[in-house]
Protein backbone atom coordinates (compact mmCIF):
# COMPACT_ATOMS: atom_id res chain seq x y z
CA UNK A 1 0.00 0.00 0.00
CA UNK A 2 1.39 3.86 -1.05
CA UNK A 3 1.46 5.88 1.79
CA UNK A 4 3.22 8.41 -0.38
CA UNK A 5 6.09 9.42 2.12
CA UNK A 6 4.70 9.14 5.30
CA UNK A 7 5.83 7.16 8.16
CA UNK A 8 4.41 3.69 7.95
CA UNK A 9 3.61 3.98 12.00
CA UNK A 10 2.31 6.36 14.48
CA UNK A 11 2.64 6.71 17.84
CA UNK A 12 -0.34 4.52 19.67
CA UNK A 13 -2.00 7.16 21.87
CA UNK A 14 -2.84 4.04 24.05
CA UNK A 15 0.37 2.45 24.40
CA UNK A 16 3.68 2.57 23.70
CA UNK A 17 4.32 0.95 20.16
CA UNK A 18 3.68 1.87 17.56
CA UNK A 19 0.78 1.05 15.36
CA UNK A 20 0.27 0.99 11.51
CA UNK A 21 -1.33 4.08 10.08
CA UNK A 22 -3.83 2.40 8.38
CA UNK A 23 -5.06 0.44 10.99
CA UNK A 24 -5.25 3.33 13.54
CA UNK A 25 -7.13 5.64 11.43
CA UNK A 26 -9.10 2.76 9.70
CA UNK A 27 -12.47 3.02 12.17
CA UNK A 28 -12.49 6.52 12.20
CA UNK A 29 -12.45 6.61 8.84
CA UNK A 30 -15.13 3.85 8.01
CA UNK A 31 -17.27 5.89 10.23
CA UNK A 32 -16.84 9.19 8.37
CA UNK A 33 -17.49 7.20 5.18
CA UNK A 34 -20.84 6.07 6.65
CA UNK A 35 -21.80 9.16 8.11
CA UNK A 36 -20.79 11.29 4.74
CA UNK A 37 -21.77 8.99 2.39
CA UNK A 38 -23.54 5.72 3.66
CA UNK A 39 -20.54 4.22 1.56
CA UNK A 40 -21.74 5.79 -1.89
CA UNK A 41 -18.79 6.09 -4.16
CA UNK A 42 -20.73 8.21 -6.26
CA UNK A 43 -22.12 10.67 -3.32
CA UNK A 44 -22.29 13.96 -4.26
CA UNK A 45 -23.48 17.67 -2.82
CA UNK A 46 -21.98 20.65 -4.39
CA UNK A 47 -18.41 20.65 -4.57
CA UNK A 48 -18.40 17.56 -2.42
CA UNK A 49 -18.08 13.71 -4.51
CA UNK A 50 -17.06 10.66 -3.01
CA UNK A 51 -17.53 7.88 0.32
CA UNK A 52 -15.68 11.08 2.19
CA UNK A 53 -17.33 13.72 0.37
CA UNK A 54 -13.89 14.99 -0.56
CA UNK A 55 -13.53 18.76 -2.27
CA UNK A 56 -11.42 19.94 -4.86
CA UNK A 57 -10.37 22.09 -2.07
CA UNK A 58 -9.19 19.37 -0.33
CA UNK A 59 -7.74 17.68 -3.51
CA UNK A 60 -5.25 20.28 -4.33
CA UNK A 61 -4.03 21.39 -0.65
CA UNK A 62 -3.13 17.42 -0.25
CA UNK A 63 -1.33 17.94 -3.72
CA UNK A 64 0.51 20.84 -2.29
CA UNK A 65 1.50 18.60 0.99
CA UNK A 66 2.93 16.36 -1.62
CA UNK A 67 5.13 18.79 -3.35
CA UNK A 68 6.43 19.95 -0.26
CA UNK A 69 7.71 16.65 0.72
CA UNK A 70 9.41 16.42 -2.46
CA UNK A 71 6.81 13.73 -3.62
CA UNK A 72 5.67 12.96 -7.21
CA UNK A 73 2.56 11.50 -6.87
CA UNK A 74 -0.65 13.59 -7.10
CA UNK A 75 -4.06 12.69 -6.62
CA UNK A 76 -6.79 13.82 -8.81
CA UNK A 77 -10.70 15.13 -9.17
CA UNK A 78 -11.69 11.33 -9.93
CA UNK A 79 -9.35 9.95 -6.97
CA UNK A 80 -12.21 11.68 -4.73
CA UNK A 81 -14.24 8.14 -5.40
CA UNK A 82 -11.80 5.71 -4.78
CA UNK A 83 -12.47 4.84 -1.00
CA UNK A 84 -8.67 3.55 -0.61
CA UNK A 85 -7.63 7.12 -2.41
CA UNK A 86 -9.79 9.10 -0.06
CA UNK A 87 -8.26 7.69 3.04
CA UNK A 88 -4.98 8.32 1.91
CA UNK A 89 -5.75 11.98 1.08
CA UNK A 90 -7.31 11.88 4.87
CA UNK A 91 -4.06 10.15 6.33
CA UNK A 92 -1.97 12.98 4.27
CA UNK A 93 -4.37 15.63 6.05
CA UNK A 94 -4.47 14.28 9.78
CA UNK A 95 -0.32 14.14 9.50
CA UNK A 96 -0.18 17.99 8.76
CA UNK A 97 -3.01 19.48 10.95
CA UNK A 98 -3.87 16.45 13.74
CA UNK A 99 -0.12 15.41 14.75
CA UNK A 100 -1.77 14.26 18.12
CA UNK A 101 -3.50 11.26 16.25
CA UNK A 102 -6.83 12.98 18.03
CA UNK A 103 -10.13 11.40 16.72
CA UNK A 104 -12.08 14.07 17.67
CA UNK A 105 -9.96 16.68 16.58
CA UNK A 106 -9.59 14.62 12.86
CA UNK A 107 -13.72 14.62 13.07
CA UNK A 108 -13.47 18.50 13.61
CA UNK A 109 -10.83 18.72 10.57
CA UNK A 110 -13.19 16.50 8.40
CA UNK A 111 -15.91 18.53 8.83
CA UNK A 112 -14.53 22.30 9.62
CA UNK A 113 -11.28 22.47 7.82
CA UNK A 114 -7.54 23.10 9.79
CA UNK A 115 -9.72 26.44 10.97
CA UNK A 116 -12.60 24.01 12.28
CA UNK A 117 -14.99 25.97 14.81
CA UNK A 118 -15.67 24.10 17.88
CA UNK A 119 -19.66 24.58 17.75
CA UNK A 120 -19.99 24.49 13.97
CA UNK A 121 -18.61 20.73 14.33
CA UNK A 122 -20.18 19.37 17.15
CA UNK A 123 -23.08 17.66 15.73
CA UNK A 124 -20.62 15.49 13.57
CA UNK A 125 -18.12 14.90 16.39
CA UNK A 126 -21.04 13.22 18.08
CA UNK A 127 -22.97 11.76 14.95
CA UNK A 128 -19.55 10.21 13.70
CA UNK A 129 -18.59 8.79 17.25
CA UNK A 130 -22.35 7.46 17.81
CA UNK A 131 -21.58 5.26 14.46
CA UNK A 132 -18.16 4.00 15.45
CA UNK A 133 -19.61 3.13 18.68
CA UNK A 134 -22.67 1.21 16.66
CA UNK A 135 -20.07 -0.30 14.26
CA UNK A 136 -18.42 -1.60 17.39
CA UNK A 137 -15.06 0.44 17.13
CA UNK A 138 -13.66 2.02 20.78
CA UNK A 139 -12.89 5.73 20.40
CA UNK A 140 -9.42 6.47 20.40
CA UNK A 141 -8.31 8.83 22.67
Amino acid sequence: MLLLGLALTLPSMAQKDSVDVMEYWNPLMDAIIQHESGGNVNAKCGPYLGPMQISPLLVRGVNNILKSRGEKTRYTLADRKSIQKSKEMFIIVMSVYNKANDYDKAIRIWAGGPGYSIKGTQKCVRETNAILKKMGYEKKE
